[in-house]
């Protein structure tokens, strides 16, 4: 094997900027900003703007999102298709019965 290809595994520290959660754990990341931990010592710090604290699926807390625009706005871009009269194919076949 070569030497001196992989990144080195180091604990870093991530933080979420949305709900100021943060855990320490192993990665490969590069970062070049660092944090002190609460064992008092340093360690590179990752910032990520969601986590397990803050994603709507772990926390329960989903997020109402208005889509009657974007139906309206389908409607309005599609509805003359639902407005068109359907096919005569009941009357070809009434015809055919003859």
């Amino acid at each position: 094997m070569k030497s001196d290809i992989h990144p080195s595994y180091r604990p870093v520290v991530f933080q979420d900027t949305s709900s100021d959660f943060a855990f320490l754990t192993k990665s490969t990341i590069e970062t070049s900003e660092t944090v002190e931990w609460e064992d008092g010592e340093t360690y590179p710090l990752a910032k990520v703007e969601i986590s397990s604290a803050s994603h709507p699926f772990y926390t329960g807390k989903q997020i109402l999102v208005d889509t009657t625009g974007r139906v309206e706005r389908f409607r309005k871009r599609y509805g003359q298709m639902e407005s068109k009269p359907a096919p005569a194919a009941a009357d070809v076949s009434e015809d055919s019965d003859e």
